[in-house]
């Protein structure tokens, strides 16, 4: 694996593939008070770019210009959160979504493990370590962060390709589709004060 840290955006030159895997990293889980501090993104080539997010000196147009894409496939790992966090901090709508966690609780209903380090071990027999997820992302960062971020961005290609198979298999591709759609829904009734309450209940 290797590592490309930048700060405030991407580059210019950098060229994004038609899929990509993206994650986040913030000071808490609540899209609305605590700060965007790294945006990890990966084109499945082994090479994980990380960008540095500093909103009160740039905004990342580059990484916005990718984010706004709707050619593009956008893996996440628990899209809600990531999405909603870009809805927030950068004021845009995010369109082809595939989340990893939604796939999986859709065809691995044999189990309740449906985290990413879960996925990397059952399915690809890799073993990942999350010490680092719960620590401060909003100074510089340090190479074991770095290399956790970039973990999360690493496998997610593989994973999906995994899961597809599994989606095809047991008819559940449409069903996931639909789901991945909803996504821009569900962010915004996040954002919007209805996260917890249940609208589909009786």
């Amino acid at each position: 694996m290797k590592i490309n840290l930048y700060q405030g955006d991407l580059p210019e030159s950098f060229k994004a593939s038609n899929i990509i895997a993206l994650d986040s990293e913030t000071m808490g889980l609540n899209p609305k008070r605590d700060k965007l501090c790294l945006v990890q993104i990966s084109n499945g080539d082994e090479i994980c770019h990380l960008v540095k997010i500093d909103m009160s000196v740039q905004k990342p147009l580059n990484l916005i210009k990718i984010l706004k894409n709707n050619k593009i496939q956008k893996i996440f790992h628990y899209a809600r959160f990531d999405v909603a966090v870009f809805k927030e901090n950068f004021k845009i709508k995010i369109k082809n979504i595939y989340c990893t966690k939604i796939a999986s609780k859709l065809v691995r209903t044999y189990t309740d493990k449906h985290g990413y380090k879960d996925l990397c071990s059952e399915l690809l027999g890799k073993s990942i370590s999350k010490t680092e997820q719960s620590s401060d992302w909003g100074g510089e960062l340090t190479k074991d962060q770095q290399n956790y971020a970039a973990t999360d961005v690493l496998y997610l290609h593989k994973i999906k390709n995994k899961l597809d198979k599994m989606l095809l298999r047991e008819k559940r591709s449409k069903l996931a589709h639909a789901c991945f759609d909803f996504i821009q829904y569900r962010t915004d009734l996040d954002l919007s004060g209805w996260s917890e309450q249940d609208i589909f209940k009786h």
